[in-house]
């Protein structure tokens, strides 16, 4: 007869097993129920747009609906802390960009969540350049001209806020160029462009392609994009780089969990992006006005990430910028 000792170990090895086997069975069945994707922007966006394209490819490849949460606010650092302190079950993923996983850690070392160690990084899905413009009323045609107004005089620049990653970056272009440009912050596109078009303001920097109607339209002149290569879609428009300034960076948005996600959700969750990467809907959406989809996903993002926070430090640091 078996002892009450060996009764015991021998029930809670079943239990053990048992409760593995659920485990594994819950993982197996994931997803279950819906997914929520929090955006740290508000619905019409160019971030949103991305975000709700991606929530409609990837809710196919789940066989789950997938529920888009905006929850705006502070440059999408909201976004960030909700999904960090989220249950890492994969039901709660964040629209990840360079601005709450790239240029925040690196100006706000007061942030309530880590960058990586909070998250688990799944895929890129998309970057978008950044450009430099200004209005089609003003005098300046070409980088060359706008470089040499800049040492001439004093100019100033536009951005949608301090500490954002637009600003950072064209902080990196006043540093690679050598020019001392006076940063004039706004909340939002919308009042820094009437400025620009009032002639209050001499030049905007931020991504471009939310703008390509006033673009196409002739209300904004593009002097320079920040890819590494000229955009097919517009192949008189230079980089930076080509026009002697050596700042090749984009705005990007990706995938992620909250930190601790099981590995087989996140492997369930990297085969559907990478399904959803596939949908010819999904693409017309990302490729629109020069944005390019990215094949980076896992260790390689995780990493990419860490190179983009240390790009941004460096510029803050020579910099000596401060968040607001």
């Amino acid at each position: 007869m078996m002892r009450k000792r060996d009764l015991f170990r021998h029930g809670a090895a079943l239990l053990t097993t048992c409760l593995g086997l659920l485990a594994g069975a819950a993982h197996a069945a994931y997803p279950e129920q819906p997914v929520r994707l929090v955006v740290g922007f508000p619905p019409g966006g160019g971030g949103d747009l991305y975000g709700r394209t991606l929530a409609s490819a990837l809710g196919k490849h789940l066989g789950q609906t997938m529920i888009v949460d905006n929850k705006a606010g502070a440059g999408g650092n909201i976004a960030a802390e909700t999904v960090a302190r989220a249950r890492p079950d994969g039901y709660t993923l964040i629209l990840a960009m360079s601005g709450n996983l790239g240029s925040a850690p690196a100006i706000r070392p007061s942030l309530p969540y880590k960058v990586p160690e909070d998250f688990v990084p799944i895929a890129q899905l998309v970057e978008t350049p950044f450009g430099l413009m200004v209005g089609s009323n003003s005098k300046i045609k070409t980088v060359q001209e706008y470089v040499a107004a800049a040492k001439g005089g004093k100019l100033t620049y536009a951005s949608t806020g301090t500490g954002g990653a637009a600003q950072i970056v064209m902080e990196m272009v006043k540093q690679q160029a050598g020019l001392d440009i006076l940063h004039i912050p706004y909340k939002g596109s919308g009042p820094a462009l009437n400025d620009l078009y009032g002639g209050l303001v001499d030049s905007f920097f931020a991504p471009y392609t939310p703008l390509m109607g006033q673009i196409v339209g002739g209300k904004l002149r593009l002097l320079a994009v920040s890819t590494a290569k000229r955009v097919a879609a517009m192949p008189n428009v230079p980089t930076l780089k080509e026009s002697g300034i050596d700042v090749v960076m984009t705005q990007w948005y990706g995938l992620a969990a909250p930190a601790g996600t099981p590995k087989d959700v996140v492997d369930t969750l990297s085969r559907a992006v990478k399904a959803a990467l596939q949908d010819p809907e999904l693409i017309k959406v990302y490729r629109a006005d020069g944005a390019q989809e990215s094949t980076l996903a896992g260790d390689a993002f995780r990493s990419f990430i860490v190179k983009d926070i240390a790009n941004y430090k460096r510029a803050v640091e020579r910099g000596n910028l401060k968040a607001e």
